[in-house]
């Protein structure tokens, strides 16, 4: 196997990201907070009795996961770079393009989300059904602020078509999946043994996708 950190072609930031990968020394107890303040989100929707908020959630995060294992998969498949790469302060590099604090705010993103969609699925928002427009409106709010923190220079794109201005692309496979996804299983209602199944499915496919990559040495 190719090391992608001898390659020529690999960007520097790549470069950077490698070195920073599960690397424990940077950890900060801000992280144990984060930690603190999922718990209490779920919690409260957990008293509720509102499963279908909480599995709604965690399809969003099962989702989150499968892109974030098929990107560090593209990084070795290429041999140059993922679609997308973090860098700069992080307390926890989980994968190269995945931070222990991007884990934890994609946990509640999926919560926040399904509790804004309304009661009446056939509702309509500026001609469009509801459940399209507010998945459009919170993946495009998500893609620009991933605009913001490539000019920071805290996250990367080095393929032209995964960059500016073919946002687009982004909007709709980086994040529209996981709206798409949450909605749907929250959508389900009442029927919690099927959103459990959903749920459950898409964490096995992570799991042995998970241990595929390792055993490859591609995560």
């Amino acid at each position: 196997m190719i090391d992608p950190l001898a390659s020529a072609a690999v960007p520097d930031f790549v470069r950077e990201a490698q070195s920073m990968l599960r690397d424990g020394s940077n950890f900060q107890w801000s992280t144990v907070t984060l930690l603190g303040l999922v718990i209490y989100v779920y919690s409260v929707e957990v008293e509720r009795r509102r499963w279908d908020v909480v599995l709604a959630g965690l399809a969003f995060s099962m989702m989150d996961l499968f892109n974030e294992l098929v990107n560090s998969a593209i990084f070795h498949l290429t041999d140059r770079a993922p679609l997308w790469t973090v860098t700069g302060d992080t307390s926890y590099l989980i994968f190269i393009g995945f931070t222990i604090e991007i884990l934890l705010l994609f946990a509640v993103s999926g919560v926040a989300f399904v509790k804004t969609l309304p009661t009446d699925r056939r509702a309509k928002i500026l001609g469009l059904p509801n459940r399209v427009f507010l998945a459009l409106l919170f993946s495009v709010f998500c893609v620009i602020v991933e605009i913001f923190l490539v000019h920071t220079g805290y996250f990367h794109w080095d393929y032209w078509w995964w960059n500016e201005p073919f946002v687009p692309l982004i909007v709709i496979f980086g994040y529209g999946t996981f709206f798409a996804v949450a909605t749907w299983v929250y959508d389900m209602g009442s029927n919690t043994r099927r959103q459990i199944r959903v749920v459950g499915s898409m964490a096995t496919i992570n799991l042995l996708l998970g241990i595929g990559l390792g055993l490859a040495g591609w995560l």
